[in-house]
């Protein structure tokens, strides 16, 4: 239940810690569904590819593509602007893409969307490489107050400038496997 705090062990560190849940599983199964539809609305029978920002947005991607009823491919991109929960201000480009994505219609997809200033470099970069379309996917928009960089197609949620674990994001890598959406709260 959203709201209901869970407690969570690190057994590694030994450190225990209060989770608030603040999307619950059942909620983010259904808003991807949603999503999936208007996506498939949108893209109609044009031939779809999926670039999922690594690591974090795995789980969402993985559960968006399945619920988009259009013929696609998927690629994965790995790239960092974080290190522990603070922005650097510098895009890391950890792996390369292995399709082309010359002419084809793509949909970025990614956890968090704080500022936009990852989309925008990705968006940029792949607007070089001569896509025939470009849109994002984002599973958590962050109201942190204005978007510097750009705002996103489509939403999963919006959320307060709050800290999240689960489904897939993370803290130091870890609570990535968490079927819900928490605050982490260190006691």
């Amino acid at each position: 239940m959203p709201g209901s705090p869970v407690p969570s062990t690190n057994l590694k560190k030994k450190v225990c810690c209060k989770m608030q849940v603040l999307i619950s599983a059942e909620q983010i199964k259904q808003r991807v569904e949603e999503l999936g539809k208007i996506i498939t609305a949108h893209y109609k029978d044009q031939p779809l590819t999926i670039v999922c920002l690594m690591n974090g947005a795995m789980p969402f991607a993985a559960d968006l593509m399945r619920a988009v009823d259009l013929p696609l491919w998927y690629d994965s991109f790995a790239v960092s602007s974080y290190v522990n929960t603070r922005s650097t201000g510098e895009l890391k480009v950890r792996s390369a893409l292995k399709l082309p994505v010359k002419d084809r219609h793509i949909l970025l997809v990614d956890d968090v969307l704080d500022t936009g200033f990852t989309l925008k470099c990705i968006i940029r970069d792949f607007t070089n490489m001569g896509t025939a379309s470009i849109k994002s996917c984002v599973l958590l928009n962050k109201n942190v107050g204005d978007k510097l960089f750009v705002d996103p197609d489509w939403v999963g949620f919006e959320i307060a400038d709050e800290f999240v674990v689960g489904y897939g994001l993370d803290y130091n890598e870890e609570y990535r496997n968490l079927p819900y959406i928490g605050v982490l709260n260190k006691d």
